[in-house]
């Protein structure tokens, strides 16, 4: 699980972000993701999700960033 002072990365795993920094719920939700309580969440890392989603990497990262930011 990454310390809090760490940012996120993209080979860093969905359920230990959201677990971490709850903030960055919101934004798997605002991007449709399906990954809040998904059973592969502590398996997949967030280049896993984006591929599976078809979402755009960079600006996801972006997105968690200022989230766990805040």
């Amino acid at each position: 699980m990454p310390a809090k002072g760490q940012s996120v990365q993209a080979d860093s795993v969905v359920d230990d972000i959201m677990r971490t920094w709850p903030s960055t719920i919101r934004v798997f939700l605002d991007f449709h993701m399906n990954c809040v309580g998904c059973a592969i969440g502590p398996y997949h890392t967030i280049r896993d999700s984006c591929e599976a989603h078809d979402i755009e990497m960079e600006a996801f990262l972006v997105a968690l960033q200022k989230a766990r930011a805040a």
